[in-house]
């Protein structure tokens, strides 16, 4: 397991992360459960855990129709959040007669759900075919933090990062599945100019988690890190199943923004009326 510097800053200025960089099995929930089971037990000193987009099923779903999502309440998920840290898990959610690409925040008590809303489905990719997407942006208060969980695609979209900064979030969690392709530069490259943009330009730590092995005839990369928001990478992982640790200083972090108040104004007005312009001409 790799580790990262240690922060001097006081315990309670300081979030401790593990990154679980997975290889899930496809159609093997009851398998990848369990294993994330005893991967997130075996972090109880943590704050919070993070494993990638579909952890518990893997990506290619067609492929396995009978491998059915899951309700947020089931047992086997809920589990998660027992052993002490936060767990941000990604799964296939079951709701009424949709299913959702989603990733719950797991601690005691409720879990906390994000949807999936940018559903690619272009070339390979056929997400909305499989889900329904999400419509909401949520944030959510750790005892030590605010966080937000921008599911892969949803980290393409400008927006959205930009509101999860402006509504409190300090750390950005982006669990993804992304294989090794092209989009005009290579995806590792598109990703790591998107992460280091939203860590920099929204003065925040950004937690990002691929998953790595080969699936249905893709490679998916790995390479899951955390960024500074001065663009350091504080650790990464290669391309095979790991884990990685990293101390995120929380207090460091609000001084940047007070001494370099970049989200200071918003305009949540502007662009709201902007957005609400282009939403009438789309009609």
């Amino acid at each position: 397991m790799s580790e990262t510097r240690v922060s001097s800053t006081a315990d309670t200025g300081v979030l401790k992360v593990r990154l679980l960089q997975t290889d899930p099995v496809l159609g093997d929930v009851e398998g990848n459960l369990t294993r994330l089971d005893s991967l997130v037990k075996a972090a109880s000193d943590r704050d919070l855990v993070v494993a990638p987009e579909l952890a518990t099923h893997g990506y290619h779903l067609s492929e396995v129709p009978e491998a059915m999502p899951l309700s947020p309440g089931d047992d086997r998920l809920l589990r998660l959040g027992t052993y002490g840290p936060a767990a941000v898990v990604g799964f296939a959610e079951a709701f009424r007669h949709h299913t959702y690409n989603s990733a719950a925040l797991l601690s005691d008590g409720e879990p906390r759900i994000q949807r999936k809303m940018f559903l690619p489905t272009y070339r390979a990719w056929e997400e909305r075919k499989h889900f329904r997407p999400g419509g909401t942006l949520h944030c959510y208060d750790l005892p030590k933090t605010r966080i937000s969980t921008l599911i892969c695609n949803d980290a393409w979209q400008p927006v959205i990062p930009w509101l999860a900064a402006h509504s409190g979030a300090e750390v950005l969690v982006v669990p993804v599945n992304s294989v090794t392709s092209n989009v005009g530069l290579p995806t590792e490259r598109a990703w790591e100019i998107l992460l280091l943009h939203a860590a920099v330009a929204l003065q925040s730590y950004v937690v990002f988690v691929n998953r790595c092995g080969e699936e249905n005839g893709q490679d998916f990369w790995g390479g899951s890190r955390v960024i500074h928001p001065s663009g350091e990478v504080m650790g990464q992982l290669g391309s095979e199943a790991g884990e990685l640790d990293c101390d995120l200083d929380l207090e460091e972090l609000r001084l940047l923004r007070r001494q370099w108040p970049l989200l200071q104004e918003p305009r949540a007005d502007l662009i709201a009326r902007e957005a609400a312009r282009l939403a009438e001409e789309e009609f």
